[in-house]
């Protein structure tokens, strides 16, 4: 029995001695039984815990899909977060990054599209505005924190069509079928599980959706990622690399991918073999 179980099930046999009776073995069982549910709800605490600092609003917007020791580790360095913001958003601007972005995409009004990755929001906001009242952006991340702040803008700009989503490393907890694209800006590179994640993420495209990774043409350890490297990655988990765009002024490459065109076509985790740097 775990250490931490014994004052629980010392205290739950308390009320017996004080009544000077000696517990029999079923009700030892019974008491014993009732720990080990303790337990199970301190391991349920402990694996929550990383998410302790997230608001109440705050939570993953669908049930976790296949574990992070499911699929093979990635074969290259993962690089690590460092901050919420990528670049300056007034350079970024005026280099009409996401307005070429977005054109490249096709994205119009009523679009349903995740900002995978949000950071501080600069493409949820852009986003947004493109889709319109009748479209939605689900802005995901990991760093709880980096959400609080995120929602924080959302609010005070008005952002009615935004929903945050809090996601794991190997997992962006997203609705089923509800994205016509999915957006990982200058984020891949420090995806801990990318093949874990790239799996999960394809429940939530709907049939015709597309992926979109926008990174810089350098090593992982630099914060970049090496295009091959990237389509073969994606290329492990079922997806198909259909246009690649260099952006210039500093803001890398654009490529964009379609999942297998339904969920039985996914290889299965343990099928896939990791991509060598």
């Amino acid at each position: 029995m775990p250490a931490r179980l014994l004052p629980v099930l010392a205290l739950s046999l308390v009320p017996l001695a004080l009544a000077g009776r000696r517990p029999g073995a079923d009700e030892v069982a019974l008491r014993h039984a009732e720990a080990q549910a303790a337990e199970a709800t301190l391991r349920h605490a402990d694996a929550r815990a990383q998410f302790a600092t997230a608001p109440d609003t705050l939570a993953p917007l669908a049930p976790p899909g296949a574990p992070p020791d499911s699929f093979p580790a990635p074969d290259r360095p993962v690089a690590k977060i460092t901050t919420d913001t990528w670049s300056n958003e007034k350079a970024r601007d005026e280099a009409k990054e996401a307005e070429r972005v977005l054109k490249l995409l096709g994205v119009t009004a009523g679009m349903s599209v995740a900002d995978v990755g949000a950071g501080s929001g600069y493409y949820t906001v852009r986003l947004s505005r493109a889709v319109g009242p009748t479209g939605k952006v689900y802005a995901e991340d990991i760093i709880p924190r980096y959400l609080d702040k995120l929602g924080e803008r959302v609010r005070l700009e008005g952002l009615s069509n935004v929903a945050l989503a809090l996601g794991e490393p190997h997992d962006p907890r997203l609705p089923a079928a509800s994205l016509d694209l999915a957006l990982m800006v200058h984020m891949y590179h420090e995806v801990e599980q990318p093949y874990g994640l790239l799996y999960n993420l394809a429940r939530s495209l709907r049939p015709g959706a597309r992926v979109a990774v926008i990174d810089l043409d350098k090593p992982t350890s630099s914060h970049g990622t090496p295009p091959a490297l990237l389509r073969c990655e994606l290329a492990a988990v079922g997806y198909r690399q259909i246009a690649l765009h260099e952006l210039g002024a500093g803001s890398g490459y654009l490529a964009v991918f379609e999942p297998p065109a339904y969920a039985a076509a996914l290889p299965r985790p343990h099928d896939m073999r990791a991509c060598a740097a």
